[in-house]
Formats: C-alpha cells, sequence, structure tokens
C-alpha cells in the first residue's frame, strides 16, 4: 500500500534532494505542510520532525483530470518526510492503491507512471 525509503542523511538534505529530485523529474511542489511547526504554534506537544509534500506533475494531472475530475480529492501527491529515531523515513500512499477508489481502469498506465516516477524521486532524496 505504501512506498517507503530510509534514509541515514539529515532531515535537511533529504528534503533539498527530494525538492531536486522532484524538479529533475518535472515534478513542481505546490506545497510543504510543517506539520511539528504547525501543532506546536497551536499548543500541541509534538516532538517530532515532520513534513508533507504536495507535488505534481501538469501533464499526468490533467490526463487523470480530463478523464476524471473527482480525482482531483486525490492530488497532488503526498509525499512525507520525518524522523523516525536515527533515520529519516519518505513516505507515500502508492498512486496505484489511490486509484482503485476512482474505478478508472483506463487510468492504470498512468498511475503506474507516476508511481514509479514518485518512487525514483524518493530513492534519490534518501540516497
Amino acid at each position: 500500500m505504501f512506498i517507503t525509503v530510509r534514509s541515514r542523511k539529515p532531515i535537511g538534505e533529504v528534503r533539498q534532494r527530494f525538492e531536486d529530485a522532484s524538479a529533475a523529474r518535472k515534478f513542481g511542489v505546490q506545497g510543504i505542510h510543517n506539520v511539528t511547526a504547525t501543532l506546536q504554534s497551536k499548543g500541541l506537544a509534538f516532538d517530532r520532525k515532520l513534513y508533507i509534500y504536495e507535488i505534481c506533475n501538469p501533464g499526468y494531472a490533467k490526463t487523470v483530470l480530463d478523464r476524471n475530475i473527482k480525482i482531483s480529492g486525490a492530488l497532488p501527491c503526498r509525499v512525507s518526510i520525518y524522523a523516525e529515531g536515527d533515520e529519516v523515513v519518505v513516505e507515500t500512499i502508492r498512486p496505484t492503491m489511490m486509484l482503485r477508489m476512482f474505478d478508472e481502469p483506463a487510468l492504470e498506465g498512468v498511475a503506474k507512471e507516476v508511481e514509479t516516477a514518485v518512487a525514483e524521486i524518493m530513492q534519490e532524496a534518501a540516497k
């Protein structure tokens, strides 16, 4: 269900490599959520570093949205980068699994291509 990659690199380096690898594969970073800072700003104790990235490739997105606008609720792809002990975890739900919710078998090829690209981005970030 998930793609999970682990790294021993510092979280800041993994994040920068993730952003660079996304751009190299024509995925734009649409947003970065610093969940730790948000929770702490609301007075909630949360001591783990957690960032959620929203990335999107416009060509893939247009193909999907032209077929079924309801899939917009699952876009853009969300990738979590968080500290877990001495490691940094880069993790996402597989796009092929997300697609199953929408009963659109015609988009299976697109979902596989996106999944491959996102997995490559994640691997590059963790190297």
